[in-house]
């Protein structure tokens, strides 16, 4: 079945289930394809894609004009903008992705029973996957390469604000698939901007395996609202970085900045730093500086108010804010049980960080923790399945039931049950 490259003359259910149809074709097909086949897919669209460069970064120019225009927060321009060395990040996560190990097949257990049977759990394709993203172009080439690689189709839909961008990689993709003899609906790009195609997507159970959001709060929120179709999602980034009595003061400042500042509008961003009363004295102050002169805003306690004029009092609202700008919230706290504490009140099971030297302080923190990533000493812009090794990324996970933290191949998975026998009935 041809891939859609258009909606017109025909309305959306109906163009939908093309892609759908087109998808469940390709999956079929994809579940038997050698690992070589896949690996030159995803090299050679890593080729088209540095090699189509000048033409991404036209369509992409398109989109930052036209987001301007509408108001789009710097968060999201961020988000949205490629350059020269974004457009060979993609290239280069695809050229990772290629050079991991294939999940599908891979004999997870296997065991004998006293019958003689002998069972087998083994990796299999989930089948074909529907992403929904917003602003992040890059997603459609992470996503694309993960899904790929792990014997899956995928039907991208990507935000209005990205529709050039995202067209101009989907491109690139087709030329890989194309390269290597691999059906060109292992990869479609939804090609419109109706939010119609959304709502259309989330029913499409008969051709859909998996659901995956990738956005703000309010997209996340409808999709796992609206859909008919399993989800894998996180809702926000509420992150936190405790900065424990044990803490050495150069590593605090520099953890806390990074995990801030580095980038403001990813989902690893701290978005909440609490200090613990013991280190207030030394640490406070001078982390609190290093925000505010890096072009932070700090929103803090009486304490925090106290170490430094320049902050701004926190309101209840602060502790439950998910930024995504450059903007923070600080406290401070009784030791590592109170850090504990508030974090399972306002955290979102995502990602924590302790700075400590007390070996006891972070493990109890590590292993008290409800969050689907939990760091030592390192900066919570590490959740990134890039930084995990696992080539790309294609979300992080929040849920607790199949997929938690980065969703990379192994996640893109499932598994069946092959039972060899020699003859065997059930009495």
């Amino acid at each position: 079945m041809s891939v859609v490259t258009s909606f017109e003359g025909g309305d959306i259910p109906t163009q939908m289930a093309r892609l759908g149809e087109a998808a469940r074709d390709a999956a079929g097909a994809l579940a038997m394809v050698a690992t070589e086949a896949k690996n030159q897919a995803l090299k050679a669209a890593a080729g088209a894609i540095r090699a189509n460069a000048a033409d991404i970064l036209a369509a992409n120019d398109a989109d930052m004009e036209a987001a301007k225009t509408r108001g789009l927060s710097s968060a999201m321009l961020d988000r949205l903008e490629l350059d020269d060395a974004r457009i060979e990040a993609m290239a280069k996560g695809l050229e990772d992705i290629a050079a991991l190990a294939d999940p599908v097949g891979q004999v997870m257990a296997e065991w004998t029973r006293p019958n003689g049977l002998v069972i087998s759990r083994v990796r299999v394709p989930l089948g074909v996957i529907g992403v929904i993203y917003e602003s992040r172009p890059n997603v459609t080439a992470d996503a694309a390469g993960l899904c790929l690689k792990a014997g899956n189709a995928v039907i991208l839909r990507g935000g209005s604000e990205s529709f050039h961008s995202s067209a101009a990689i989907a491109r690139a993709l087709h030329e890989g698939l194309k390269s290597a003899g691999l059906p060109e609906g292992s990869v479609q790009l939804v090609p419109t901007r109706d939010r119609a195609a959304v709502g259309e997507m989330l029913t499409m159970s008969q051709y859909i395996d998996i659901i995956v959001p990738r956005g703000g709060k309010s997209l996340i929120e409808r999709v796992a609202r609206e859909s008919r179709i399993p989800v894998i999602k996180h809702l926000e980034g509420i992150c936190h970085v405790y900065v424990d009595g044990a803490a050495k003061l150069g590593m605090a400042r520099e953890i806390v900045l990074n995990a801030k500042m580095r980038r403001t509008g990813i989902c690893g961003a701290a978005e909440t730093l609490l200090v613990d009363e013991r280190a207030a004295a030394s640490h406070l102050a001078p982390i609190i500086g290093d925000l505010i002169e890096a072009g932070c805003e700090v929103r803090g306690d009486e304490a925090a108010l106290a170490a430094d004029d320049r902050v701004v009092a926190a309101t209840a609202k602060d502790w439950d804010t998910e930024y995504l700008e450059p903007i923070i919230s600080v406290k401070v706290v009784n030791g590592v049980g109170a850090a504990i504490a508030h974090i399972a009140r306002h955290g979102s099971h995502h990602t924590e960080a302790i700075v400590t030297e007390d070996g006891a302080a972070a493990e109890r923190f590590l292993g008290e923790i409800d969050s689907a990533i939990v760091l030592h000493n390192a900066s919570t812009q590490f959740a990134d399945g890039g930084e995990f090794g696992m080539g790309a990324e294609i979300g992080i996970s929040t849920d607790k039931l199949h997929a938690r933290g980065p969703v990379g191949v192994e996640q893109l998975t499932s598994y069946k049950y092959v039972v060899r026998g020699s003859g065997q009935v059930r009495p």
